[in-house]
């Protein structure tokens, strides 16, 4: 295995269902007192890994370890100790908030005052609502919920499958503020997104594609990583420039981004910014800006995909 001290171990994981290879050859591992996030669109193959993980799914082959124990032969003391949150919403939808809360206590043979203490910032929003039916509650509502009951019996590592897909932008920022409270109380959290942005929040993060690892290190290390020269090209007639960028021989990849396209150059280009233009111009193109700017995670997922 990869380290002895770290809290979770993947090595060498496999999972296929029928013909289609899920998970190929994971390995990676996550130390105490992290915010690892595992990044990747939809049918990387997270969903997958995070059941193996939080021991509802055997692999195919490999082994994956929480605190030393197998995943597969030891799975009752990992369910003692872990919090898992998946990326549906599967709480009881008759039961109110309150009950919710109270059954996932009794499951773990907890009171819920016992560790009020991380859910309480949590629960005070969802408080007025305690008599309200799980399903009649807003997506943002229903994953605090959720999350509440995965905290309730304070786990040592917390897995979160998703856990702001499908909610709005002011609850997402509340939902990282949650985490980065738990992580200084000292929880190890393993988060999956497919929004690159909230990788910026991670200690670490794992890019996923078709089942396997592209890089793993963290955010900062990733973009100084980026090999190539990378600028921003934005003006009228956004799909006319797109087409044109891809031409140039010396572009290796142009792609949309958010109002701009940023385009990869091979190599360190001094001239960059200058030549882009100089073709552009001489391809009929007018009103247009381009500047050198930095990479962010999404570049780095393209360049190591491609």
């Amino acid at each position: 295995m990869l380290n002895s001290n770290s809290v979770l171990e993947v090595y060498e994981v496999h999972k296929s269902y029928g013909d289609v290879k899920a998970l190929n050859g994971i390995t990676f591992n996550v130390d105490k007192g992290e915010l690892f996030g595992l990044i990747g669109p939809d049918g990387s193959g997270k969903s997958t890994l995070f059941r193996i993980m939080a021991t509802l799914l055997v692999p195919d082959k490999g082994v994956a370890t929480v605190f030393q124990y197998d995943t597969v032969k030891e799975y009752k003391k990992i369910r003692d100790i872990v919090g898992y949150m998946p990326g549906r919403f599967s709480l009881y939808p008759d039961l109110t908030v309150e009950e919710n809360l109270n059954l996932f206590a009794s499951l773990f043979g907890v009171a819920i005052k016992d560790n009020y203490h991380l859910i309480k910032n949590i629960y005070s929003s969802l408080e007025p609502y305690k008599e309200r039916r799980a399903d009649k509650l807003s997506g943002g509502m229903k994953q605090k919920l959720a999350l509440c009951c995965a905290l309730i019996h304070n786990p040592r590592l917390l897995y979160l499958d998703e856990p702001t897909t499908g909610v709005d932008p002011v609850s997402r920022r509340e939902f990282w503020s949650i985490l980065n409270f738990l992580k200084s109380e000292g929880m190890t959290i393993i988060v999956s997104t497919a929004y690159m942005d909230e990788a910026l929040i991670c200690d670490r993060v794992a890019l996923m594609k078709d089942g396997g690892i592209l890089s793993c290190k963290s955010p900062q290390e990733m973009a100084l990583s980026y090999r190539d020269t990378l600028v921003a090209v934005w003006g009228e007639n956004m799909p006319f420039l797109l087409n044109k960028l891809r031409a140039i021989n010396f572009v290796k990849r142009a792609y949309s981004f958010g109002s701009e396209h940023h385009v990869s150059v091979i190599g360190e280009r001094f001239d960059a910014v200058k030549e882009i233009e100089d073709c552009l111009k001489g391809e009929g193109c007018s009103n247009f800006y381009v500047k050198q700017i930095p990479p962010v995670i999404e570049d780095c997922y393209m360049e190591l995909s491609s």
